[in-house]
């Protein structure tokens, strides 16, 4: 069961009778399964992508503007947010005008992953603990990302700075130099095959 408190800034920031986000506290890791990620387009105020893995029971999660880049030369900002409920993984919909975050949301890639993250010994360090340390080191394995990425902080939020991270895909067999991102307003859904445009449709 993950506490209250985990999902309080989330719970914190939204009205559940005007919003169709889930509420969070239904959904537990299925014992010896794989953690999970995904990333989601979310057509807010300011076009992002939302990556999102799972730790301890919740979807930790960073606004990623340009989006997860399969070049080891680009190196992707990324804004940590609010924990999520692993039942955010399913969302895709519109967020209601006037919610925090409204807007429409489509998963873009979702799938499993494998901690890498090691000391300088060469030994396993707890995922959680890696985040904690500000540096983790993980492999996808997505219908679109697949391969090891890295996330490394680069501001750790005090001096009145938000904390900020950087998503960089590590050098290896599923690197791609040149890649140019992605557009997300012609991007698809991995699971429903729908655009942004499409979706926001089918809502009104």
């Amino acid at each position: 069961m993950v506490p209250k408190a985990a999902l309080s800034e989330y719970h914190r920031r939204r009205d559940f009778s005007r919003t169709a986000e889930p509420k969070g506290g239904g959904t537990s890791a299925a014992p010896g399964a794989r953690p999970s990620f995904v990333v989601q387009i979310h057509d807010a105020t300011a076009m992002h992508f939302d990556f999102r893995l799972e730790v301890d029971g919740v979807l930790k999660s960073w606004a990623v503007p340009k989006g997860p880049s399969a070049d080891p030369h680009d190196k992707r900002l990324a804004m940590p947010t609010e924990d999520h409920p692993l039942e955010y993984r399913d969302f895709e919909g519109v967020i209601a005008p006037g919610e925090y975050g409204a807007g429409t949301v489509i998963v873009w890639d979702e799938g499993t992953y494998r901690n890498l993250s090691e000391d300088r010994s060469g030994r396993e360090i707890p995922f959680a603990e890696a985040l904690d340390r500000g540096h983790a080191s993980f492999w996808l394995d997505g219908h679109k990302l697949h391969g090891g990425y890295a996330l490394t902080r680069i501001r750790d939020g005090s001096g009145g700075e938000r904390e900020a991270w950087l998503l960089v895909k590590r050098a290896d067999g599923r690197a791609h130099e040149g890649d140019g991102g992605t557009d997300p307003r012609r991007a698809r859904s991995a699971r429903t095959g729908r655009t942004l445009g499409q979706v926001a449709g089918d809502a009104s």
